[in-house]
């Protein structure tokens, strides 16, 4: 079984996001997503719309994704191929030359995607003015909640 691996925030997910995980399937067996966690968001300046397990069940429900794991920082990425027994490693094309994933080569293979022109959660939040979420509320609901 041939193992790919991807990371990212996954936040407001977009036909972008789709389009990558689908080529990133495609390229083996089985996709895990290594989840950029609440606080590694922070460590790195970013601010996500929704929460991590909000993003983690987007994530589930995409039938591309077979595995979905905590990013905690930007050390673990050799212990992740070599827990998870990855293959390939996917990331989009704006990462490429980085010091953050070529060092992989020397683990597993490692594959730059294009990113979908014209889309991406940065564009979504400032075309659509988001503002963060109040007391803490999500825009999915608990499976067992009722509408109002």
């Amino acid at each position: 079984m041939k193992r790919v691996l991807t990371y990212g925030t996954f936040d407001l997910l977009h036909y972008g996001h789709i389009r990558l995980l689908k080529r990133a399937k495609e390229l083996g067996d089985y996709l895990i997503v290594a989840l950029s966690t609440d606080e590694f968001n922070e460590i790195k300046g970013k601010k996500a719309y929704h929460n991590y397990e909000t993003r983690k069940k987007m994530l589930e429900a995409i039938r591309y994704v077979d595995l979905v794991i905590p990013e905690n920082n930007w050390e673990q990425k050799i212990d992740d191929v070599k827990k998870y027994f990855v293959d390939v490693t996917v990331m989009g094309s704006d990462w490429a030359g980085s010091d953050r994933f070529d060092y992989l080569k020397d683990y597993c293979e490692l594959v730059y995607l294009d990113r979908t022109e014209g889309i991406s959660t940065t564009k979504i939040k400032n075309d659509l003015g988001l503002q963060e979420p109040i007391n803490g509320v999500d825009q999915i609901p608990e499976e067992n909640s009722t509408k109002k």
